[in-house]
């Protein structure tokens, strides 16, 4: 790993086009894993819009320099050295030929070319292509390229890289070679190349234009049984680009390649997508109801990259989220459609309380710390950790304030001409605004904020009632609290915030609502509020009888909202709100006050008590089968620790963990009846169905199991959790069953059926990998006792023959998920689990830096944390500070502790 104990500071503000372009790419891979030979061949100019340099400077890491020709000839005045090679004094217009080597077999950082499991891969984006050839390694320098691939064919008989296949054939000495060409203009970070022992499951499918296209998902031989899903994905996919945006598929095949050992989630490379298994790999025996939704949202992320991402690309990285923010959002809109249609509100209401649950759990969090930082960020010592929650999640956040305002035919008048204006550029996000505004006829200046400023928004509401007057005033005031420093630094006005809202009459009817100064009724029950100012009162009008609001419905923008409703209020929102969004929200906003005053009693050891009222709330909800039933299980599920922790002054993992723990028994014991007979009701016999609907019925199910398994005799739940593991036909339930049992044998020291269930599991699915990952993070996410504490079970896992701390899905299965989503646990005030926490981003910046930097981000909250954990904590992050060299986790490490 690079030494940078004094990284360099990128900033936004310094960006500068390259002195030189590259026009035309011809790649030559002599493929062998310990010396791998390329031959670069470029067709180099200078930029006209630049200024001038006589030398032209090229990026590399770790490469082997062989030779460099320019226009035939041998060139003597090439330099290389650490960061790259240095040509002295070129011409302006000129052939550049470079022989260089890499080391494929040792790369750990599964950055550039690597080899896994024996095969070939890449990992260009976000500056991995200089770990393969000297290149101008930036999205603003976009070219064609040819790649001819030659290697063993017996030891790599399948050759890919991205666009079309020209040709392929055998050479001497048991060789063969494939040509590919892409011919669309692209950034180096969208190379890729794969080479080995694949087979694949083929499709072919007529574009809406009647071309034909052949579609291809690659993968080991033993795992072409779990490919279909993703199959399906992909076509379905293509499908709804072209109908909700008119974007078809641009190259004759698309191609999907799974691998075991990979850093993100997948990778949109032109033509030639490189996943992660995890978001492959699925059969019912073998993969979860959410890997399936998983599968089938990251399938279309990445295949929608295509046009939003590929075709059109980011000038620089501090414009990631034009890319994923974007994309995200087209995902996500992908995923509610295939569950609900546009139509289907509540259905599509689901995918929205997930994503939001997701925003608010994560994003919030980073809004809050050290590494809070704007959609468009200022400045990075890291590109590879700007890869962010705020950048992708809130990104789409923003992208979505476009449609919420100008609906979904404007929304889609503005892409039509931001394509119209860019494909094949590199380009801004502001370019991005543009387009919308200007396709919309609207002013969007003030829009830029949402870009440009950190924090999390906080939006207070007061609302007044005139009975005379039938007028109900809402007046809005924006702004950031006492959120991080990062978002009162980077401040510039009030933002532009498309405020929905409803007004809900006594008898739970949503009132016709119109605005004063308009001559009549919208006919709408939800309006949108251009809410611009720090302050602004909005006036309705002929309203009969004093309302309750519905604040920001369908969550229709990124912000906290904060308006004092009473218990009852949220109970009735609970019951009556036509937005099911909004009825969520209620129910949240209900068991988080209730769960965050528990807390506050369990910090200083006052006896918890639980209000009936909430029962009562929930009971309603638990036996109202007017409600979906994926519905009813957002709504039951309370909020998650980390998030109740969050929300506190001083956060305090055991109190929070104290309190939940004390709901979910209090609601487990009282509904006992109704938790057995929402279990009876909602199974789903017979063959499995990756439906919505029927997903929907074995989450509800499994809820209630999990409360079951909370029950002060949990007797009857180990005997239902014990028949669900022995009779599962798919891992929803057999996963879920075995989550029972070990919260069941948590609360009672431990039980035979739970050791039973977890050998078994494993002796099931021990050739499994991605089955053995949820082993692992069963394991240390279970509750744990102080008796048998999860970080004595994590640390013998450790030593398990199947654990690899190479491999990143394994990692993130046991040390990630102990660290991350065990917050009780991993929080024990001995300080047992920042000491490991330690040990491990340590160890993991030895290997691969951008998973030991995931790792690290774990105490960047530190100092809102009790006295005690502080100072745990950051004894841990100086421990790593004073042994880390990796640039990827010191810029974590020092910001937290700055």
């Amino acid at each position: 790993m690079a030494d940078t104990a004094t990284p360099n500071v990128i900033r936004r503000a310094d960006y500068a086009p390259p002195a030189f372009l590259i026009d035309t790419v011809a790649l030559e891979f002599d493929l062998v894993p310990e010396r791998t030979v390329v031959r670069n061949t470029m067709r180099v100019r200078r930029n006209p819009d630049a200024s001038h340099a006589a030398n032209l400077e090229l990026m590399g890491e770790q490469l082997e320099f062989v030779s460099a020709v320019i226009d035939g000839a041998p060139f003597a005045n090439a330099h290389a050295h650490e960061h790259g090679l240095t040509l002295d004094n070129v011409p302006d217009d000129f052939e550049l030929t470079l022989t260089s080597i890499c080391n494929p077999a040792e790369n750990t950082t599964l950055s550039g070319l690597y080899v896994s499991g024996g095969n070939f891969f890449t990992q260009c984006e976000a500056e991995g292509f200089r770990r393969i050839t000297y290149f101008l390694d930036r999205p603003d320098v976009m070219a064609t390229f040819t790649v001819t691939l030659r290697a063993s064919k017996a030891d790599y008989p399948v050759l890919l890289s991205n666009g079309n296949l020209l040709e392929e054939g055998d050479l001497p000495d048991g060789r063969h070679f494939a040509r590919w060409e892409d011919p669309f203009r692209k950034p180096s970070y969208l190379f890729a190349l794969v080479a080995g022992k694949l087979v694949a499951l083929e499709e072919r499918v007529k574009s809406g234009s009647g071309k034909e296209k052949l579609l291809q998902v690659w993968v080991e031989p033993h795992d072409l049984d779990k490919t279909r899903h993703a199959m399906d994905s992909l076509i379905n996919s293509i499908r709804w680009d072209e109908a909700r945006f008119g974007l078809e598929l641009d190259l004759d095949r698309f191609m999907i390649v799974a691998v075991s050992d990979f850093n993100m989630g997948a990778m949109e490379n032109k033509g030639l997508n490189i996943f992660n298994t995890k978001y492959v790999l699925a059969n019912p025996e073998t993969a979860t109801d959410t890997d399936f939704a998983n599968i089938e949202a990251v399938v279309g992320h990445e295949y929608f990259h295509n046009w939003t991402g590929n075709r059109v690309t980011c000038r620089d990285w501090f414009q990631l989220s034009l890319k994923e923010g974007l994309t995200v959002f087209r995902d996500q809109e992908f995923s509610a459609d295939m569950a609900g249609g546009a139509t289907d509100e509540a259905a599509r209401a689901t995918k929205r309380i997930e994503d939001v649950r997701v925003l608010r759990q994560m994003q919030f969090a980073e809004d809050a710390g050290p590494m809070a930082h704007p959609v468009r960020p200022e400045s990075y010592v890291e590109i590879n950790n700007f890869y962010t929650m705020t950048v992708y999640e809130k990104g789409s956040e923003v992208v979505r304030m476009y449609q919420t305002q100008f609906g979904r035919d404007g929304f889609r008048k503005g892409m039509d001409l931001y394509f119209k204006r860019h494909d094949g550029q590199a380009v801004t996000c502001d370019d991005f605004r543009h387009a919308l505004a200007d396709a919309n006829g609207r002013d969007l200046a003030q829009f830029e904020r949402w870009y440009s400023q950190a924090g999390t928004p906080r939006v207070s509401v007061r609302t007044k009632y005139d009975a005379a007057q039938q007028r109900y005033s809402v007046t809005l005031t924006q702004g950031y609290g006492d959120g991080a420093p990062a978002a009162r630094e980077t401040q510039k006005g009030p933002l532009l915030i498309p405020f929905a809202i409803g007004l809900i009459g006594k008898d739970g009817a949503d009132l016709p609502l119109q605005l004063e100064g308009e001559a009549k009724a919208s006919g709408c029950t939800t309006r949108v509020l251009d809410f611009t100012q720090t302050e602004q009162t909005f006036t309705f009008v002929n309203v009969a009888e004093e309302p309750l609001p519905s604040l920001l419905r369908n969550f229709s923008a990124p912000v906290i909202v904060e308006y004092d409703y009473s218990a009852d209020q949220l109970a009735f929102l609970l019951a009556h709100d036509s937005d099911p969004f909004n009825r969520w929200e209620a129910g949240q906003r209900l068991a988080t006050r209730e769960l965050l005053t528990l807390a506050g009693r369990a910090a200083t050891g006052v006896p918890l008590q639980l209000d009936d009222s909430v029962v009562a709330a929930f009971a309603r909800v638990l036996t109202d089968e007017s409600l979906s039933p994926s519905f009813r299980e957002l709504a039951l599920m309370l909020p998650s620790e980390a998030y109740l922790a969050e929300q506190m002054a001083e956060s305090n993992p055991a109190a929070v963990h104290a309190a939940r723990q004390f709901v979910r028994k209090r609601l487990a014991n009282a509904l006992r009846k109704d938790w057995l007979a929402v279990y009876e009701k909602h199974r789903t016999p017979g063959a499995y169905e990756a439906t919505p609907e029927a997903s929907g019925h074995r989450a509800l199910k499994n809820l209630a199991l999990s409360y079951l398994a909370e029950l002060d005799d949990p007797a009857e739940a180990v005997r239902l959790a014990s028949a669900q593991y022995d009779a599962a036909n798919n891992m929803t339930d057999r996963s879920a069953a075995l989550s029972a049992l070990l919260n069941a044998a948590a609360a009672n020291g431990g039980s035979v059926e739970a050791q039973q269930a977890l050998d078994d599991f494993y002796r099931r699915f021990e050739k499994e990998p991605l089955v053995i990952d949820k082993w692992f993070a069963l394991q240390a996410t279970q509750r744990g006792s102080a008796q048998r504490p999860v970080i004595e079970i994590v640390r013998k896992l450790m030593a398990h023959p199947a654990f690899n701390l190479k491999n990143p899905n394994r990692a993130r299965s046991l040390i990630f998920s102990f660290c991350a989503a065990n917050p009780a646990q991993f929080h024990a005030e001995d300080g047992s689990g920042y000491a490991f926490w330690a040990d491990q981003v340590i160890a993991l910046d030895a290997i691969n830096p951008q998973v030991a930097a995931r790792l690290a981000r774990s105490l960047e909250l530190w100092r809102r944390f009790t006295p005690t954990l502080r100072d745990g904590m950051r004894a841990a992050l100086e421990k790593v500070a004073s042994q880390v060299k990796s640039r990827d986790v010191r810029e974590i490490v020092e910001k937290a502790l700055a």
